[in-house]
């Protein structure tokens, strides 16, 4: 990565192995410690049933209470399924936390889900995109303040604001083009299924392509944001690093088949299809390096998923992302000044 990353965020699956309170106390103890390791944003995803996929339904609640508990760091969702959401809906819950938070949401969609979430909801999965491009005009039109589709009313309060915070998440060079012609940020995930004609194809290979279609269709002048996610972890010992990613990849392999990874794959193999950095600050910053979508991104966002460590070590995986990570690629911390009573 040549170029300085304009933010850095941290993105939880919520995934601690404990009962769902301490998943989401937990949760919030590391948004808070990214806060104050000076991360500009972070992120919660929204899944649905399997507690194993992600430990979230219900981003806008969590988040509400993230926003109590810090100050300045900002608070996405990464992302919104919003072909399984009531549109209106979800722009009067953004709004509202939008408003609530200080103006500090940032709020991605995607079409994602499994068919089996489609079916509980009473969608066909295979009308997603439709369902998804009415939401999303929906939404915009809602937060402009115009009168609804099916009446006068207009949603309370209006938040043209968020318009400019869209973020698509897309795994296809035509997600790309349309997110760039929207003008919204574009959202790159940690992990991409290879095509069948260039199975050992890099990340890279395939996102870079995504980025080219976004910027050639961004409207003149519109600033890109491209945020690209990635799987890292960060410890002070090279062994225990990876003594604890073997542990979370071999259970993700157990519980997540269609992840391509084996139990009986050797951990750099793990690593290699799951596109994880994993090590001490040295190994990760050699790692990143070789990322070269890395290079053209405005946000780089850090999750530990799929190695899933114990707390205290997601904990100090942030410290060194911020404190030796980061900045070998130019990015300086923010310092977030404690009130005094």
């Amino acid at each position: 990565m040549t170029k300085r990353p304009r933010r850095l965020g941290f993105f939880s699956r919520l995934l601690d192995r404990t009962d769902p309170a301490q998943r989401y106390r937990l949760g919030l103890e590391q948004i808070v410690w990214a806060e104050r390791c000076g991360f500009e944003s972070a992120w919660v995803a929204q899944h649905h049933f399997v507690e194993t996929e992600g430990g979230l339904p219900s981003p806008f609640v969590f988040l509400s209470q993230a926003a109590a508990r810090t100050s300045t760091i900002r608070l996405g969702t990464g992302v919104v399924t919003l072909p399984l959401e009531n549109a209106l809906r979800v722009a009067e819950d953004a709004a509202v936390l939008d408003a609530m938070s200080g103006g500090r949401l940032e709020i991605g969609f995607g079409t994602g889900g499994t068919p089996a979430a489609f079916a509980s909801f009473g969608q066909d999965s295979a009308n997603r995109s439709a369902v998804y491009a009415q939401s999303l005009a929906e939404i915009l039109a809602a937060w402009r303040g115009e009168a609804l589709r099916n009446g006068p009313n207009r949603i309370y309060p209006a938040a043209p604001q968020l318009v400019d915070r869209v973020w698509q998440a897309t795994f296809s060079v035509e997600g790309g083009r349309r997110a760039g012609l929207a003008g919204d940020g574009l959202m790159l995930s940690r992990v991409q299924p290879r095509p069948a004609d260039a199975p050992h194809a890099t990340l890279a290979d395939i996102q870079n392509p995504i980025i080219d279609a976004y910027l050639a269709a961004l409207p003149p002048g519109r600033a890109p944001r491209i945020l690209g996610s990635r799987s890292i972890f960060v410890a002070d010992d090279r062994a225990e690093a990876r003594h604890l990613a073997l542990l979370g990849l071999r259970r993700f392999a157990a519980l997540m088949p269609a992840a391509g990874l084996k139990p009986g794959d050797t951990l750099d193999e793990m690593l290699a299809k799951s596109d994880a950095h994993v090590g001490t600050p040295d190994e990760v910053i050699e790692s990143l390096s070789r990322d070269r979508t890395l290079d053209r991104v405005t946000d780089i966002v850090a999750q530990v998923h799929p190695m899933d460590p114990p707390h205290a070590c997601i904990l100090r995986s942030i410290e060194l992302m911020a404190d030796r990570v980061a900045p070998a690629f130019g990015w300086q911390r923010q310092v977030v000044l404690e009130a005094v009573a």
